[in-house]
């Protein structure tokens, strides 16, 4: 079992996913904490007398470990991730009861402030779908303007991973504007989603449907009558 990394200032507990023995008693338990002699449980480690906060609640996870004289990380390896993953923090009972007291006092404010973030994100989001509708237009002059909207939101949206959250994207670098049209095409205006739930292969499927997709962004490059979709 290797340790985890975490900042120098931390210590840190795992919350094994293997049966495991600590080196000092012989027990077990939820718990343990790496050492240079092997596995302690809680009570080994002195840490026993911290109670487990769950992570979820970031301001509350923030005080409480503030507040606390002793504090631990809680993390657990990831099989699918191949990593340690937070899972919560050891902290002592009367640090979170007073951490709890504190979030509680201040909801109020708190949750102003995340309409207000939330407010100006929308704004943000707003503007920069805009802008890559307004960077397709260009690209594509007589892509239907609703159409360009649409991709825009989906290419755009927050948090989704698409290109249009990439930093070629944000830059409304003209290649990522055309990468984002291209495969909206694909999925759209061709049935290359057919072919894909028929089993066909990625690459197969893409080469029978390129002369569509070419036609479609022809069309809306140059201004030519764009053809109705075969089937």
């Amino acid at each position: 079992m290797t340790k985890p990394h975490s900042r120098p200032s931390d210590l840190v507990v795992i919350s094994p996913v293997k049966k495991w023995t600590c080196s000092s008693c012989g027990g077990t338990g939820d718990l343990l904490k790496m050492e240079d002699g092997g596995p302690l449980c809680v009570d080994c480690a002195d840490l026993g007398h911290l109670v487990f906060l769950p992570s979820g609640d970031a301001a509350l996870s923030r005080r409480a470990k503030r507040i606390s004289g002793l504090s631990a990380v809680v993390v657990q390896w990831s099989r699918s991730r191949k990593r340690y993953e937070r899972q919560g923090i050891l902290a002592e009972v009367e640090a979170i009861e007073r951490a709890e007291q504190e979030c509680l006092s201040d909801a109020e404010a708190r949750a102003r402030r995340r309409e207000r973030d939330e407010a100006r994100r929308a704004d943000e989001d707003m503007r920069f779908q805009a802008e890559f509708a307004a960077a397709i237009r260009k690209l594509f002059p007589r892509c239907p303007s609703s159409r360009a909207d649409a991709m825009a939101r989906h290419a755009a949206m927050r948090g989704s991973g698409r290109i249009g959250r990439s930093a070629a994207g944000r830059a409304l670098d003209a290649d990522a504007v055309r990468l984002a049209v291209t495969a909206s095409v694909r999925h759209v205006d061709t049935d290359y989603d057919e072919l894909l739930m028929s089993g066909v292969d990625r690459e197969t499927a893409r080469r029978k449907v390129r002369e569509r997709v070419q036609d479609v962004l022809g069309a809306w490059r140059q201004g030519i009558t764009r053809p109705e979709r075969a089937d």
